[in-house]
Protein backbone atom coordinates (compact mmCIF):
# COMPACT_ATOMS: atom_id res chain seq x y z
CA UNK A 1 0.00 0.00 0.00
CA UNK A 2 1.06 3.31 -0.96
CA UNK A 3 1.54 6.16 1.87
CA UNK A 4 -1.76 8.44 2.22
CA UNK A 5 -1.16 11.90 0.92
CA UNK A 6 -0.12 14.74 3.88
CA UNK A 7 -3.27 17.01 4.43
CA UNK A 8 -2.32 20.25 6.39
CA UNK A 9 -4.56 20.49 9.08
CA UNK A 10 -5.77 24.00 11.06
CA UNK A 11 -5.12 22.10 14.00
CA UNK A 12 -2.27 23.40 15.23
CA UNK A 13 0.69 20.30 16.16
CA UNK A 14 2.28 22.57 18.24
CA UNK A 15 -0.10 22.01 20.71
CA UNK A 16 1.66 19.30 22.40
CA UNK A 17 4.35 21.64 23.39
CA UNK A 18 4.06 25.33 24.98
CA UNK A 19 1.25 27.80 23.48
CA UNK A 20 2.77 30.94 23.83
CA UNK A 21 -0.23 32.20 26.30
CA UNK A 22 0.69 29.65 28.70
CA UNK A 23 1.23 30.84 32.22
CA UNK A 24 4.78 28.90 32.53
CA UNK A 25 7.43 30.33 34.59
CA UNK A 26 11.04 30.62 33.79
CA UNK A 27 11.46 27.11 35.01
CA UNK A 28 8.98 24.99 33.81
CA UNK A 29 9.87 26.59 30.26
CA UNK A 30 13.56 25.35 30.68
CA UNK A 31 12.49 21.54 31.83
CA UNK A 32 10.65 21.69 28.57
CA UNK A 33 13.27 23.35 26.60
CA UNK A 34 15.62 20.26 27.80
CA UNK A 35 13.06 17.71 27.05
CA UNK A 36 13.18 19.29 23.34
CA UNK A 37 16.83 19.39 23.12
CA UNK A 38 16.71 15.96 23.92
CA UNK A 39 13.61 14.61 21.55
CA UNK A 40 15.24 16.37 18.68
CA UNK A 41 18.20 15.60 18.95
CA UNK A 42 17.76 11.81 19.08
CA UNK A 43 14.75 12.08 15.99
CA UNK A 44 17.98 13.77 14.06
CA UNK A 45 20.75 10.80 14.90
CA UNK A 46 18.02 8.18 14.88
CA UNK A 47 19.77 5.32 12.43
CA UNK A 48 16.40 4.56 10.67
CA UNK A 49 14.68 7.77 10.63
CA UNK A 50 17.26 10.78 11.16
CA UNK A 51 18.53 12.82 8.94
CA UNK A 52 21.61 11.88 6.30
CA UNK A 53 23.28 14.87 7.21
CA UNK A 54 23.78 14.25 10.93
CA UNK A 55 24.00 10.69 10.42
CA UNK A 56 27.34 11.15 8.85
CA UNK A 57 28.58 13.89 11.40
CA UNK A 58 27.86 11.55 13.91
CA UNK A 59 31.69 9.60 13.93
CA UNK A 60 32.94 12.64 13.69
CA UNK A 61 31.52 14.31 17.14
CA UNK A 62 34.14 12.86 19.59
CA UNK A 63 30.64 11.80 21.31
CA UNK A 64 27.72 9.87 21.48
CA UNK A 65 24.18 12.53 20.46
CA UNK A 66 22.39 9.56 21.31
CA UNK A 67 23.61 9.23 24.87
CA UNK A 68 25.57 12.24 25.92
CA UNK A 69 22.59 15.05 25.13
CA UNK A 70 20.59 14.93 28.35
CA UNK A 71 19.76 18.62 28.25
CA UNK A 72 19.76 21.89 26.39
CA UNK A 73 23.19 23.09 27.33
CA UNK A 74 24.67 19.85 26.31
CA UNK A 75 23.68 20.97 22.55
CA UNK A 76 27.30 23.04 23.58
CA UNK A 77 29.08 20.03 22.80
CA UNK A 78 28.43 20.51 19.11
CA UNK A 79 31.06 22.66 17.01
CA UNK A 80 29.16 25.80 15.67
CA UNK A 81 27.30 25.14 12.94
CA UNK A 82 29.08 26.19 9.23
CA UNK A 83 26.00 28.18 7.55
CA UNK A 84 27.90 26.93 4.24
CA UNK A 85 26.80 23.54 4.32
CA UNK A 86 23.26 25.02 3.61
CA UNK A 87 24.57 26.40 0.46
CA UNK A 88 23.67 24.05 -2.44
CA UNK A 89 22.50 20.65 -2.53
CA UNK A 90 20.80 17.76 -1.72
CA UNK A 91 18.04 19.83 0.27
CA UNK A 92 16.79 16.79 1.71
CA UNK A 93 20.23 15.94 3.48
CA UNK A 94 18.75 17.76 6.66
CA UNK A 95 15.40 16.62 6.71
CA UNK A 96 14.88 13.44 9.19
CA UNK A 97 13.92 9.99 6.82
CA UNK A 98 10.92 10.40 8.91
CA UNK A 99 9.42 12.77 6.51
CA UNK A 100 10.67 11.93 2.74
CA UNK A 101 7.84 10.76 1.90
CA UNK A 102 5.92 13.80 2.54
CA UNK A 103 5.79 16.76 -0.01
CA UNK A 104 7.57 19.10 0.32
CA UNK A 105 9.09 22.86 0.29
CA UNK A 106 12.40 24.49 -0.42
CA UNK A 107 12.89 28.00 0.68
CA UNK A 108 15.72 29.79 0.57
CA UNK A 109 17.64 32.42 3.19
CA UNK A 110 18.04 35.17 0.78
CA UNK A 111 21.35 35.38 -1.43
CA UNK A 112 22.24 38.72 -1.30
CA UNK A 113 26.04 37.58 -0.09
CA UNK A 114 26.72 34.25 -2.29
CA UNK A 115 25.07 31.45 -3.17
CA UNK A 116 21.72 31.75 -1.29
CA UNK A 117 21.13 28.90 2.03
CA UNK A 118 18.64 26.31 1.68
CA UNK A 119 16.25 24.39 3.36
CA UNK A 120 13.47 21.85 2.82
CA UNK A 121 10.28 22.38 4.96
CA UNK A 122 7.02 19.72 5.19
CA UNK A 123 5.02 21.59 8.01
CA UNK A 124 7.30 23.97 9.89
CA UNK A 125 6.61 27.36 8.27
CA UNK A 126 2.90 26.45 8.92
CA UNK A 127 3.36 25.15 12.76
CA UNK A 128 5.64 28.62 13.66
CA UNK A 129 2.79 30.90 12.34
CA UNK A 130 0.33 28.91 13.70
CA UNK A 131 2.40 29.99 16.77
CA UNK A 132 2.58 33.60 16.22
CA UNK A 133 -1.31 33.64 15.69
CA UNK A 134 -2.37 33.27 19.09
CA UNK A 135 -0.13 36.46 20.10
CA UNK A 136 -2.42 38.78 17.48
CA UNK A 137 -4.81 40.54 18.85
CA UNK A 138 -8.47 39.44 17.42
CA UNK A 139 -9.86 43.56 17.39
CA UNK A 140 -6.39 44.06 15.16
CA UNK A 141 -6.49 41.26 12.93
CA UNK A 142 -10.17 40.17 13.21
CA UNK A 143 -10.57 36.38 12.12
CA UNK A 144 -12.06 35.80 8.46
CA UNK A 145 -11.01 39.07 7.28
CA UNK A 146 -8.14 38.70 4.25
CA UNK A 147 -4.93 39.87 4.17
CA UNK A 148 -2.53 41.99 2.59
CA UNK A 149 1.58 40.00 2.01
CA UNK A 150 3.79 42.88 1.49
CA UNK A 151 7.26 41.56 1.22
CA UNK A 152 9.73 39.43 -0.29
CA UNK A 153 8.20 36.25 -2.35
CA UNK A 154 10.20 34.04 -4.58
CA UNK A 155 11.87 31.32 -3.01
CA UNK A 156 11.64 32.31 0.55
CA UNK A 157 9.05 31.27 2.66
CA UNK A 158 7.85 33.79 3.99
CA UNK A 159 4.66 34.15 1.32
CA UNK A 160 3.47 30.82 1.83
CA UNK A 161 3.64 31.29 5.32
CA UNK A 162 1.75 34.48 5.69
CA UNK A 163 -0.60 33.21 3.29
CA UNK A 164 -0.97 30.09 5.72
CA UNK A 165 -1.64 33.04 8.73
CA UNK A 166 -4.26 34.32 6.64
CA UNK A 167 -6.16 30.72 6.19
CA UNK A 168 -5.85 29.80 9.66
CA UNK A 169 -7.42 33.09 10.53
CA UNK A 170 -9.86 32.77 8.35
CA UNK A 171 -8.99 34.66 6.07
CA UNK A 172 -7.59 34.91 2.09
CA UNK A 173 -4.12 36.52 1.08
CA UNK A 174 -3.32 38.72 -1.46
CA UNK A 175 0.57 38.65 -2.72
CA UNK A 176 2.93 41.43 -4.15
CA UNK A 177 5.25 39.90 -5.97
CA UNK A 178 8.83 41.56 -4.89
CA UNK A 179 12.40 39.96 -5.72
CA UNK A 180 15.07 41.65 -3.34
CA UNK A 181 17.77 39.79 -5.02
CA UNK A 182 16.98 42.51 -7.81
CA UNK A 183 16.43 45.46 -6.12
CA UNK A 184 20.56 44.39 -4.71
CA UNK A 185 21.99 44.25 -8.06
CA UNK A 186 20.63 47.63 -8.88
CA UNK A 187 21.74 49.59 -5.90
CA UNK A 188 25.27 47.70 -6.48
CA UNK A 189 25.61 49.36 -9.96
CA UNK A 190 24.46 52.47 -8.66
CA UNK A 191 20.76 52.26 -10.33
CA UNK A 192 19.32 54.50 -7.83
CA UNK A 193 16.89 55.23 -10.17
CA UNK A 194 15.49 52.07 -11.57
CA UNK A 195 15.72 50.74 -7.47
CA UNK A 196 12.89 53.80 -6.70
CA UNK A 197 11.18 52.41 -10.68
CA UNK A 198 10.68 48.84 -9.17
CA UNK A 199 9.79 49.97 -5.46
CA UNK A 200 7.13 51.74 -7.18
CA UNK A 201 5.92 49.22 -9.47
CA UNK A 202 5.85 47.12 -6.15
CA UNK A 203 3.84 49.66 -3.88
CA UNK A 204 1.58 50.03 -7.00
CA UNK A 205 0.11 47.16 -6.90
CA UNK A 206 -0.34 46.85 -3.20
CA UNK A 207 -2.12 50.26 -3.31
CA UNK A 208 -4.45 49.23 -5.96
CA UNK A 209 -5.03 45.86 -4.25
CA UNK A 210 -6.36 47.76 -1.09
CA UNK A 211 -8.47 50.00 -3.75
CA UNK A 212 -10.15 46.84 -5.23
CA UNK A 213 -12.84 46.37 -2.31
CA UNK A 214 -11.28 42.95 -1.30
CA UNK A 215 -12.26 43.67 2.67
CA UNK A 216 -7.83 43.50 3.23
CA UNK A 217 -8.05 44.29 7.04
CA UNK A 218 -4.12 42.97 8.07
CA UNK A 219 -1.33 43.03 6.58
CA UNK A 220 2.44 41.96 6.63
CA UNK A 221 4.95 44.73 5.22
CA UNK A 222 8.27 45.56 5.79
CA UNK A 223 9.28 48.68 7.20
CA UNK A 224 10.23 50.26 3.91
CA UNK A 225 7.65 48.86 1.90
CA UNK A 226 4.96 50.27 4.45
CA UNK A 227 6.45 53.37 4.74
CA UNK A 228 6.50 54.15 0.94
CA UNK A 229 2.29 52.48 0.96
CA UNK A 230 1.50 54.96 3.68
CA UNK A 231 2.88 58.22 2.03
CA UNK A 232 1.58 57.61 -0.90
CA UNK A 233 -1.83 56.90 0.35
CA UNK A 234 -1.46 60.21 2.41
CA UNK A 235 -0.28 62.07 -0.81
CA UNK A 236 -3.53 60.99 -2.25
CA UNK A 237 -5.55 62.35 0.74
CA UNK A 238 -5.99 58.82 2.28
CA UNK A 239 -3.79 56.72 4.98
CA UNK A 240 -3.74 52.81 5.70
CA UNK A 241 -6.52 52.95 8.41
CA UNK A 242 -8.87 54.74 6.06
CA UNK A 243 -7.92 52.11 3.51
CA UNK A 244 -9.19 49.75 5.87
CA UNK A 245 -6.45 48.08 7.41
CA UNK A 246 -6.53 47.46 11.31
CA UNK A 247 -3.20 45.47 12.07
CA UNK A 248 0.22 45.14 10.73
CA UNK A 249 2.77 42.60 11.75
CA UNK A 250 5.98 44.27 10.05
CA UNK A 251 10.20 42.61 9.93
CA UNK A 252 13.19 43.67 8.60
CA UNK A 253 16.64 45.30 9.52
CA UNK A 254 14.60 48.94 9.35
CA UNK A 255 12.19 48.32 12.33
CA UNK A 256 14.36 50.55 14.48
CA UNK A 257 12.55 52.06 18.09
CA UNK A 258 13.09 55.54 16.21
CA UNK A 259 10.70 54.12 13.05
CA UNK A 260 8.67 51.94 15.78
CA UNK A 261 7.66 55.66 17.29
CA UNK A 262 7.42 57.39 13.68
CA UNK A 263 5.02 54.59 12.98
CA UNK A 264 2.58 55.04 15.93
CA UNK A 265 2.76 58.56 16.83
CA UNK A 266 3.09 59.75 12.39
CA UNK A 267 2.69 57.12 10.13
CA UNK A 268 -0.61 55.21 10.93
CA UNK A 269 -2.29 57.61 13.82
CA UNK A 270 -3.62 55.38 17.26
CA UNK A 271 -6.44 52.86 14.78
CA UNK A 272 -3.97 50.99 13.32
CA UNK A 273 -1.82 48.31 15.79
CA UNK A 274 1.55 47.34 14.52
CA UNK A 275 3.91 44.87 15.83
CA UNK A 276 7.27 44.19 15.55
CA UNK A 277 8.85 40.30 14.18
CA UNK A 278 12.03 39.06 13.67
CA UNK A 279 12.94 35.75 12.00
CA UNK A 280 13.86 34.06 9.03
CA UNK A 281 14.31 30.73 7.40
CA UNK A 282 15.68 28.80 9.93
CA UNK A 283 14.52 30.51 13.14
CA UNK A 284 10.60 30.77 12.56
CA UNK A 285 8.89 34.15 13.93
CA UNK A 286 10.65 35.66 16.96
CA UNK A 287 7.53 38.05 18.65
CA UNK A 288 8.17 41.33 19.77
CA UNK A 289 7.21 42.43 23.63
CA UNK A 290 4.04 44.03 23.56
CA UNK A 291 4.09 47.48 23.33
CA UNK A 292 5.04 49.22 26.85
CA UNK A 293 4.81 53.56 26.79
CA UNK A 294 7.32 52.97 29.75
CA UNK A 295 9.67 51.34 27.20
CA UNK A 296 10.35 53.95 25.41
CA UNK A 297 9.64 52.63 21.54
CA UNK A 298 12.32 50.14 23.12
CA UNK A 299 11.84 46.36 20.75
CA UNK A 300 12.35 43.07 22.54
CA UNK A 301 12.33 39.84 20.82
CA UNK A 302 11.22 36.76 21.83
CA UNK A 303 12.08 33.11 20.04
CA UNK A 304 9.30 30.47 19.71
CA UNK A 305 10.66 28.73 21.86
CA UNK A 306 11.20 25.15 22.40
CA UNK A 307 11.39 25.02 18.87
CA UNK A 308 14.23 27.66 18.35
CA UNK A 309 16.22 29.49 20.76
CA UNK A 310 18.17 32.71 20.77
CA UNK A 311 21.33 33.53 23.15
CA UNK A 312 23.13 36.59 22.93
CA UNK A 313 26.90 35.40 23.42
CA UNK A 314 30.08 37.23 24.31
CA UNK A 315 32.21 38.41 21.19
CA UNK A 316 35.01 36.68 21.95
CA UNK A 317 33.62 33.24 23.53
CA UNK A 318 30.58 32.45 21.43
CA UNK A 319 29.58 29.87 24.20
CA UNK A 320 29.46 32.03 27.37
CA UNK A 321 26.43 34.15 26.86
CA UNK A 322 26.68 37.83 28.19
CA UNK A 323 25.20 40.18 31.24
CA UNK A 324 21.04 41.16 30.80
CA UNK A 325 21.15 44.48 29.07
CA UNK A 326 25.21 43.56 27.81
CA UNK A 327 25.82 43.57 23.85
CA UNK A 328 26.57 40.34 22.26
CA UNK A 329 26.39 38.42 19.03
CA UNK A 330 23.54 36.84 18.21
CA UNK A 331 23.22 32.65 18.67
CA UNK A 332 20.59 30.70 17.23
CA UNK A 333 19.89 27.19 17.73
CA UNK A 334 16.79 25.56 15.66
CA UNK A 335 15.17 22.61 17.19
CA UNK A 336 12.27 21.22 15.15
CA UNK A 337 11.40 17.57 14.00
CA UNK A 338 12.51 18.93 10.58
CA UNK A 339 15.38 20.46 11.18
CA UNK A 340 18.40 20.47 13.92
CA UNK A 341 20.95 22.83 14.41
CA UNK A 342 22.91 22.90 17.40
CA UNK A 343 24.28 26.86 17.63
CA UNK A 344 24.63 28.98 14.72
CA UNK A 345 26.18 32.15 14.65
CA UNK A 346 23.75 34.86 13.04
CA UNK A 347 24.63 37.83 11.34
CA UNK A 348 23.16 40.19 13.75
CA UNK A 349 24.58 41.46 17.32
CA UNK A 350 22.02 43.07 19.90
CA UNK A 351 21.38 42.94 23.65
CA UNK A 352 20.06 40.23 26.44
CA UNK A 353 17.05 40.81 27.95
CA UNK A 354 14.95 39.62 30.78
CA UNK A 355 12.05 36.83 30.45
CA UNK A 356 8.70 38.33 30.51
CA UNK A 357 5.63 37.03 31.63
CA UNK A 358 4.13 36.07 28.18
CA UNK A 359 7.61 34.60 27.26
CA UNK A 360 9.80 33.42 30.50
CA UNK A 361 13.07 33.10 28.42
CA UNK A 362 15.93 35.32 27.29
CA UNK A 363 15.33 38.04 24.60
CA UNK A 364 17.35 40.08 22.63
CA UNK A 365 16.60 43.98 21.60
CA UNK A 366 18.62 46.19 19.77
CA UNK A 367 19.21 44.06 16.62
CA UNK A 368 21.52 45.10 14.14
CA UNK A 369 23.50 43.75 11.63
CA UNK A 370 27.15 42.34 13.14
CA UNK A 371 29.53 45.15 13.48
CA UNK A 372 32.32 42.51 12.31
CA UNK A 373 30.03 42.13 8.99
CA UNK A 374 28.48 45.66 8.32
CA UNK A 375 31.04 46.32 5.83
CA UNK A 376 30.35 43.34 3.74
CA UNK A 377 26.84 42.87 3.85
CA UNK A 378 23.82 45.08 1.82
CA UNK A 379 20.78 45.74 4.48
CA UNK A 380 17.64 46.66 4.18
CA UNK A 381 16.78 47.01 0.61
CA UNK A 382 13.42 46.18 0.84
Amino acid sequence: MGTAPFVPTMTPFYRKTVPVSSPLDSAAAREQLDEQAVRITRLHFDPQEGASYWLEKAGSLGFDPLKDINCFDDLKKFPLFEDDDLRGGPVTRFLPQKWHNEPKYVFETGGTTGLPKSRCCVRDHWLDYEMFSDTLPDEAFPQGKNWLMLGPSGPRRLRLAVEHLAHHRGGICFCVDLDPRWVVKLIKKGDVAGAKAYADHVIDQAASLLGAGHDIQCMFATPKLLEALALRLIDKGSSIAEAGIKGIFAGGTEFTPQWYRFCKEELLGPDVYITPTYGNTLMGLACGKPFDPADEYKITYYAPQPRAVVEVVNFDDYTQTVDYGETGRVKLYTLTEELFIPGFMERDEGEREEPIKEYPWDGVSGTRPFHELLKTTTVGVY
